[in-house]
Order: C-alpha cells, then sequence, then structure tokens
C-alpha cells in the first residue's frame, strides 16, 4: 500500500514538473477595432497581466508608460487609467474618444513583475491598433520601442482563417529564430485545450525574425516574442535576468455571408 502511495505521489509529482507553463500576456484589449461612423465613439481599454486562455488574473500595478499614436503624434494617457478588477486581478481602465479618421495604436510598458516560478523579471511590451472612419494608413508604423512586434499583416479587418505575419524587432533590429508565444483571449470561458499543450501555442521566427499565424477561431488574439533582456534588474540584492516580451494584440471574425 506504501509503495502505491509512494508511486501515486511520484507520478503526480512527475505530471506537475513537466506539464507545460502558463504563459504570461501584457494585455490591452479595446471595446472596438474599427470604429464606423455609426460606432460609440467612445473606446474602453482594458489592461492587465493575464493568463488569457486560461482566464486567470495577476495584479498589474500601475503601467511605467501608457500612451496612443494617433496621426503621427504621441499622447500620453497615463493620467486617464483608472484602476479595475480583471480576471479577479488588479488591472486598469481607461477611455478614449475618436473624434477623427486615422489609425491609433496604443502601447503599454508595465513595471518589471518578479516571478519566481521562473526566477526572473518579467516586462511585456504591449499593443494594440484600432482604425476609424476609413482610415487605414500607418498601421505598420513602429513605435521605437526597445522591443516590438511590427505587424507585416493589417492588425484590423481580419477573418478567423487568415494568416498574420509580423517581426520581432530588438532595438530597431529584426531578431531571428525568437520563439513567439500566441495565445486566444477566452473571455466567455467557453473554449476548451484538448491539452495543456494548446493553451499557449508556440511558433519560432525566421532567420529574418518575421513568423506566421493561422487564427483558426473569431476574437482576440495575443502574439508575445519573447526574448532575454540586454540588462539586469536586482532582486533581493541579487541580479536576475529580465524577459522582454513584444505583444501585439488582434481582433479576427467571423466569416458571415448574411
Amino acid at each position: 500500500m506504501i509503495k502505491v502511495i509512494f508511486a501515486t505521489g511520484l507520478l503526480l509529482t512527475l505530471l506537475s514538473a513537466f506539464s507545460p507553463a502558463a504563459a504570461h500576456f501584457g494585455m490591452i484589449i479595446p471595446s472596438d477595432s474599427m470604429v464606423m461612423p455609426t460606432d460609440n465613439r467612445n473606446i474602453q481599454l482594458q489592461l492587465s497581466f493575464s493568463h488569457p486562455f486560461e482566464n486567470i488574473g495577476m495584479d498589474l500595478v500601475q503601467p511605467k508608460t501608457f500612451t496612443v499614436l494617433a496621426n503621427g503624434k504621441q499622447r500620453d494617457l497615463l493620467a486617464v487609467l483608472k484602476a479595475a478588477s480583471v480576471m479577479g486581478h488588479r488591472g486598469w481602465q481607461a477611455e478614449y474618444k475618436v473624434t477623427r479618421p486615422g489609425v491609433f495604436v496604443f502601447y503599454m510598458q508595465p513595471q518589471p513583475y518578479w516571478e519566481p516560478a521562473e526566477d526572473c523579471y518579467i516586462v511585456h511590451h504591449t499593443k494594440t491598433v484600432i482604425t476609424a472612419f476609413g482610415d487605414d494608413e500607418g498601421w505598420d508604423r513602429e513605435l521605437g520601442l526597445k522591443t516590438e512586434i511590427v505587424p507585416l499583416t493589417k492588425p484590423f479587418g481580419l477573418y478567423a482563417g487568415n494568416v498574420f505575419q509580423g517581426i520581432v524587432k530588438m532595438d530597431g533590429t529584426p531578431v531571428p529564430n525568437t520563439a513567439v508565444e500566441v495565445e486566444y483571449y477566452n473571455r466567455d470561458g467557453k473554449a476548451t485545450a484538448p491539452t495543456d499543450y494548446m493553451v499557449a501555442q508556440t511558433i519560432k521566427a525566421d532567420g529574418n525574425g518575421v513568423f506566421t499565424y493561422a487564427v483558426p477561431q473569431e476574437g482576440w488574439w495575443g502574439f508575445a516574442a519573447l526574448n532575454t533582456a540586454d540588462y539586469k534588474l536586482k532582486h533581493n540584492g541579487k541580479e536576475k535576468e529580465v524577459e522582454l516580451g513584444a505583444v501585439i494584440w488582434v481582433k479576427f471574425h467571423a466569416w458571415s455571408q448574411d
């Protein structure tokens, strides 16, 4: 009996040790990705640091940076952030009024997040792109971030099943062979994964830093390109590595012939 209990305990320990790690994602989810003339012009934005497929949140302290790039001008939105509960944890929300045609790139740089399970800090440079009133120029504009996914596919007006491509950059230079985690925002909790391996999928950029993914389901999808920073941060007096994530959130729509 003791042997059976021991063997069962050992098996559970091994299964736990070899379970795929849950993916972290910085998140900016707007209430609309394409604002049409008859739509509500007040866009609600939800900011969080979460496991989007599993609907498990983590506390996000007030971001270091929150901005929007619109019509070639960058505007600081940090002052309009309000604390909110997202997936049962501390997140943030903001309202942005669209008053003219354009492409709007929202960007968040969080404070470094200490992840004891990985013995490192995590910083996800996160952005999303929306468009308004028929303008679609400038959707591939770079923000000049420490690390960034520059879309090669227009990041709005996409159908489920479309291919999305982006190029991973660090300090403005493409990063070859970068691992890119892809995850669905399972907001209503209806989606299920056959195994834990399919909660987050991982692809690799090619030698030019370009990655490609065909989205199977409508909704919001996150792409997180992960690299190790060229600097370290101290935790309890010891220098620790920093995981830099370049994250972009993209909305895909259902195909309809109605």
